[in-house]
C-alpha cells in the first residue's frame, strides 16, 4: 500500500466501526469518565489539603489540576451523552475544549504567582508523605486511563475524547514533576525545589490551555 492509499484508509477507518461497537465504546467511555471524576475528586481533595498543611505550592497546584480533570471528565460525559446527535456533539466538544482551556490558563497564573512569591519570601514547605504517596499512585493510575481513553477515542473518532486523554497524560507528567520536587525537599531539604517544580508545570499547563481555547486540539 502506497502513502496515498494509506492516508485514505486512515481517514475512512473511524467510519468502519459498527453501531453496536460504537455503543459499546460510548458505554466504556462513560465508565472511564466516571472513574476519572471519582479518582481526581479524591486526588484533588487530598492534594489541596496536604499542600496547605505542608505549605507546598506544587502540591496545591497539582490538586487544582485534579479539579480541572474533573471538569474535563464532566464535559466528556456531556459529550458522550450527545453522541447520537452529530451536530450537538460537535458543539459540545468545542464548548468543552474552551472551558477546560480557560481553567488551565487560570491554573497557570495561580501556580506562577504562588511559586514566585514563595521563592522571593523563601518560604520552605514541610515534607509531605501524603503528597509523595499520592504522586506515586497517580503515576500508576493515569497511564492506564490514557491508554483506555485513546482506544475509545479511536472508535468514536472523537477529538474531544482524544484531547481528554492528552489532558490525563499531562496529569502523569505533572505527577512526575511533583514527586521529584517533594522528594528533593524531603530527602535533602531543598525547599526551593518545590516552587521550581511548580514553575516547571506552568509552560505545560499554559500550552494546553492556549491550544484548547483556540480550538486547535479539536482539529488534531
Amino acid at each position: 500500500m502506497n502513502r496515498k492509499e494509506a492516508s485514505v484508509a486512515d481517514s475512512v477507518a473511524p467510519n468502519l466501526w459498527t453501531n453496536s461497537e460504537r455503543r459499546r465504546a460510548v458505554a466504556r467511555g462513560r465508565k472511564l469518565e466516571y472513574i476519572t471524576i471519582g479518582y481526581n475528586s479524591l486526588e484533588g481533595l487530598i492534594a489541596v489539603v496536604a499542600g496547605f498543611i505542608a505549605g507546598s505550592i506544587a502540591l496545591v497546584g497539582f490538586g487544582f489540576d485534579s479539579l480541572i480533570e474533573v471538569t474535563s471528565g464532566a464535559a466528556l460525559l456531556w459529550r458522550l451523552h450527545a453522541d447520537v446527535d452529530e451536530c450537538r456533539r460537535e458543539r459540545v466538544e468545542a464548548i468543552a475544549l474552551r472551558i477546560v482551556g480557560l481553567c488551565f490558563l487560570v491554573l497557570a497564573v495561580y501556580v506562577s504567582y504562588d511559586s514566585l512569591s514563595s521563592l522571593l519570601h523563601r518560604e520552605p514547605p514541610d515534607p509531605s508523605l501524603a503528597g509523595i504517596i499520592l504522586a506515586v499512585l497517580s503515576l500508576i493510575v493515569m497511564p492506564l486511563l490514557v491508554r483506555a481513553k485513546r482506544k475509545v477515542a479511536t472508535v468514536l473518532g472523537s477529538a474531544a475524547m482524544s484531547a481528554d486523554a492528552k489532558q490525563t497524560e499531562l496529569c502523569t507528567y505533572l505527577s512526575a514533576i511533583l514527586l521529584g520536587g517533594l522528594l528533593l525537599n524531603a530527602l535533602f531539604g531543598w525547599w526551593w525545589a518545590d516552587p521550581i517544580a511548580a514553575l516547571v508545570m506552568v509552560p505545560i499547563i499554559a500550552k494546553e490551555g492556549i491550544e484548547a481555547v483556540r480550538g486547535e486540539t479539536c482539529c488534531d
